[in-house]
């Protein structure tokens, strides 16, 4: 899942009145990323907003998501630069992890973030109602026995952490809810699922200390990445000393004292103190009144068309509850888009292809539009593609990654896909997308300028190869 920037100068008092308003120009039902995104951008465009939240505003990717497991993730990469000071000369050793005050400094970057966001929302004149809503009708939503009316509504209700049938999460089976809280280190934990979610964890919890062993029961650990991608990640989590078994389902688990048994449908039995569950999030749709409204689901997600209106009303949806990518910068960019859908403005439509993705395990997965199979099912055998290997760049060998980063081109034609695997690469992310959503050919992106010495060279190496002038690679 990614992160929240909240600007922290935005700080206002809410306006006080002595009835509290009931009817909206937009009323949204949550307030993660999507929902508070609607809000914000539609009150800047002159309407009238209502935002419904039983918990806190943020949601999910800055209470339990984006936000705190890439603090986590920073201090395991502190724990590593610790630890590996003396391979370059800094005389620095690993004394230990202490939960309580890594879980100390993240719980300070949520509430720093948390106290921004609120006072951003309160500026904007956004009347936030507590309580648990339920769609009661095509343009109200019920929150504590009182009707809140919305000349348009927005559902943003976010998703939860999903379980296998008959699994349950009790004990020391536990998901990345009850993983960001732990008060102390864990001696060994078994990750059911290799992607993204349980990469993270599993590269935190290795750089801890901790044995890990990810079980993913497709043939490679992120299996929606380049397979290049997959088994370079692979490779790096073996010299990293994390054990994974791919190509195996899980069968079952018993609890006892000490751990969990874990077996596998291959005869393997696995012994940890944990197992984390991490099979992927599920759409918090059940119980609040959805279908009943006549909205169109499948298996609990919310179906709309590409303007994302559900075809209810002046109903629509944003977010994790839309099937497609479970990101936290879609469901913002959606909310944007969904405020200036209802005041007029036709914004074009999102393409789920340019949502940039990325992987904040060691090391970390950026990725782009089409991977090279996705792209010869859409234009045939007229794709090419280019692998720059990291060795050949100068920072990435400061850092001491290895890596690459893999162009996917139609011929003659457009960059329509970058894939890049290495410490920081996330980093690189933005240009990339530009590159795909603009329809770059590899000669115009040669011929830009890369500060030297930076990893963003790579990607000016790599269209150069691309562009049939490779430099600091082999032809």
């Amino acid at each position: 899942m990614v992160g929240v920037n909240t600007p922290m100068s935005w700080q206002g008092e809410a306006t006080v009145s002595e009835t509290p308003q009931t009817e909206f120009d937009v009323l949204i039902l949550g307030g993660g990323s999507g929902g508070y995104a609607t809000a914000l951008r539609a009150a800047q465009l002159g309407m009238t907003v209502g935002l419904v939240e039983e918990s806190k505003l943020g949601g999910t990717c800055l209470h339990n998501g984006c936000i705190p497991t890439k603090a986590l993730l920073h201090a395991a990469e502190v724990a590593d630069t610790a630890r590996e000071g003396a391979s370059i000369g800094v005389e620095t050793s690993l004394g230990g992890i202490d939960m309580v005050k890594v879980n100390s400094y993240k719980q300070g970057i949520i509430d720093r973030l948390h106290k921004g966001l609120t006072g951003l929302v309160k500026s904007r004149n956004v009347t936030v109602i507590e309580g648990r809503g339920t769609l009661s009708g095509p343009d109200t939503i019920e929150v504590n026995g009182t009707h809140y009316r919305g000349k348009n509504l927005v559902l943003a209700t976010g998703s939860y952490s999903r379980t296998l049938p008959g699994l349950t999460i009790e004990g020391r089976v536990i998901t990345s809810d009850e993983a960001l809280e732990m008060s102390s280190v864990p001696s060994s934990v078994i990750v059911l699922g290799g992607g993204v979610i349980g990469v993270e964890f599993a590269s935190v919890w290795s750089s801890f200390g901790t044995d890990v062993t990810v079980v993913e029961g497709l043939p490679h650990l992120v299996p929606q990445e380049e397979p290049a991608i997959s088994k370079t990640l692979e490779r790096a989590f073996r010299k990293r000393g994390i054990a994974f078994k791919t190509g195996v389902r899980f069968q079952g688990v018993t609890q006892h004292d000490s751990g969990v048994s874990v077996t596998l449908e291959d005869g393997t039995t696995l012994e940890a103190e944990y197992l984390l569950v991490a099979v992927g999030r599920g759409p918090r749709t059940e119980g609040l009144g959805y279908e009943e409204a006549g909205i169109r689901m499948d298996r609990g997600f919310v179906l709309t068309d590409e303007r994302l209106h559900t075809g209810v009303g002046q109903i629509y949806a944003v977010g994790d509850i839309v099937p497609g990518l479970q990101l936290a910068h879609r469901g913002f960019q959606q909310g944007i888009f969904v405020a200036e859908e209802i005041a007029g403005l036709a914004p074009a439509s999102i393409i789920e292809k340019h949502i940039p993705r990325v992987t904040y395990c060691e090391p970390e997965v950026a990725s782009v539009g089409l991977t090279e199979a996705e792209a010869r099912e859409l234009h045939g055998e007229a794709v090419s593609s280019v692998e720059y290997n990291l060795g050949g760049n100068g920072k990435s060998q400061i850092l001491g990654t290895a890596g690459f980063i893999k162009l996917v081109r139609v011929a003659d034609g457009p960059v329509v896909g970058v894939h890049m695997i290495g410490s920081r690469v996330g980093e690189q992310i933005g240009e990339a997308q530009l590159i795909v959503s603009w329809d770059a050919h590899p000669e115009d992106v040669a011929s830009l300028v890369h500060a030297h010495p930076t990893q963003n060279e790579a990607l000016g190496e790599a269209h150069l190869a691309l562009a049939g002038k490779p430099l600091h690679a082999h032809d």
